[in-house]
C-alpha cells in the first residue's frame, strides 16, 4: 500500500524555539490515524508543513505522490484549528463557492451544499449568513466545507473543540464514514480519548519529537492493564482487609462505585483475577486498561523521554 503522506528528517524553529524536531512519519493511503500530544506539542505547525501553509527548515514532504500538497490541493481537505468562515456571505454560497475552488462544477456544487446542509441538521439555514450561525452550526459549516469536494486525504486540526456531546457524535460519525468511503484521515487533538475512540493507529508527539508510532492494538498490548475494578456480592464485608492478604494484590483503592485494584509486580491478570474471585463473590470484576493519556504520561516520564522530547530507547 502506498502513503498518503511521508514526512523525512521534518524540521522547524521559530526563532530559539524548535517546534519540530527530525520528523519521519508515514500515513499509508486510507489510514485513520490520530496525531496527539498536548497544547504546543507540535501537532498544528507539521500539518501545516504537511499542507505547504509553512515551510520546514530541513526535510522532505511528500503528499499524496507530490513533493507539495499545492500539486494536490483538489485532491486534500482541510479544518483548521482556527476556525473561520466568510461571514458575510450566505451559508449555501459560502459551501458552493468552496466546492467551485476545489474544481467542483457550479451545480454539481449546489446539489452537495443543499445535502450536506440536510445531513447535518442545518437544512433551513442554507439562506442565512454565516455570521447569523452560532459557533457550532459554523463549525459544522466549515467540517462540511473541508469534504464537499470528495477529498481523497482529509486532515483535521482539533476538530472536536468547542463541540457540544451532540454534535461531537454527530462530527464522530460523519469523520466515520468518511474513512469507511476509503478516505484518509489525519487528525489531531489533545483529548486523547477522542483519538481513542476513532483511531486504528496513534502517533504521538511531545516537545516536537515523535514518541510513539504505532497500532492501536499494539499499545493497548504493550501496555497490559495492571488495575481490577472490584465489586462485591456483600457489600458489607471489608473488602480492604480481606483483599490486603493476597500476594497478587499491591493495594486496594476505594472508588465512587466499588474498588480499584493494584496488582503486585508479577503477578498475572489471571492468576489475580482467579485469586480475588477465590475470595470474595465478586458481583463485578473488570480489567481497567490504561488509556492513551496514561500511556503518553508513562511514555514522557523520566527515564523514557530526553530533556528535550525526542524519544530515548524503551523497553517494548
Amino acid at each position: 500500500m502506498s502513503n498518503a503522506i511521508e514526512l523525512r528528517g521534518l524540521n522547524k524553529s521559530f526563532g530559539q524555539k524548535q517546534a519540530v524536531r527530525d520528523m519521519n512519519l508515514d500515513i499509508p493511503q486510507g489510514a485513520m490515524v490520530g496525531f496527539i500530544g498536548p497544547n504546543g506539542a507540535g501537532k498544528s505547525t507539521t500539518l501545516r508543513m504537511v499542507l505547504s501553509i509553512l515551510f520546514p527548515d530541513s526535510g522532505d514532504i511528500r503528499v499524496l505522490g507530490n513533493d507539495s500538497a499545492l500539486k494536490a490541493k483538489d485532491r486534500i481537505g482541510y479544518l483548521p484549528e482556527e476556525r473561520g468562515v466568510y461571514r458575510k456571505m450566505k451559508v449555501s454560497a459560502f459551501l458552493q463557492h468552496m466546492a467551485i475552488l476545489k474544481g467542483v462544477d457550479r451545480r454539481e456544487a449546489r446539489r452537495r451544499a443543499e445535502d450536506w446542509l440536510g445531513r447535518v441538521g442545518l437544512g433551513d439555514v442554507g439562506g442565512k449568513r454565516c455570521e447569523e450561525l452560532s459557533k457550532g452550526m459554523q463549525q459544522k459549516v466549515q467540517f462540511i466545507s473541508s469534504v464537499i469536494h470528495e477529498p481523497e486525504l482529509l486532515i483535521l486540526d482539533e476538530p472536536f473543540s468547542g463541540l457540544d456531546p451532540v454534535n461531537m457524535r454527530l462530527l464522530r460519525d460523519l469523520i466515520q464514514q468518511q474513512h469507511a468511503k476509503g478516505v484518509t484521515v489525519l487528525f489531531s487533538t489533545h483529548v486523547m480519548f477522542q483519538a481513542e475512540q476513532l483511531c486504528q493507529h496513534i502517533v504521538m508527539i511531545n516537545n516536537g519529537s515523535k514518541v510513539l508510532d504505532d497500532p492501536l492494538s499494539a499499545i493497548r498490548a504493550r501496555h497490559a492493564p495492571r488495575t481490577l475494578r472490584f465489586e462485591p456480592i456483600d457489600r458489607a464485608v471489608d473488602v480492604a482487609a480481606s483483599l490486603a492478604t493476597l500476594p497478587q494484590i499491591a493495594d486496594v483503592e476505594a472508588m465512587d462505585e466499588g474498588w480499584q485494584l493494584s496488582l503486585s509486580d508479577g503477578a498475572s491478570l489471571e492468576a489475580a483475577t482467579q485469586a480475588v474471585a477465590a475470595c470474595l463473590a465478586p458481583a463485578k470484576l473488570e480489567l481497567i486498561r490504561p488509556t492513551l493519556e496514561d500511556v503518553f504520561i508513562d511514555i514522557v516520564s523520566e527515564g523514557n523521554v530526553d530533556s528535550r522530547g525526542a524519544q530515548a530507547e524503551v523497553a517494548a
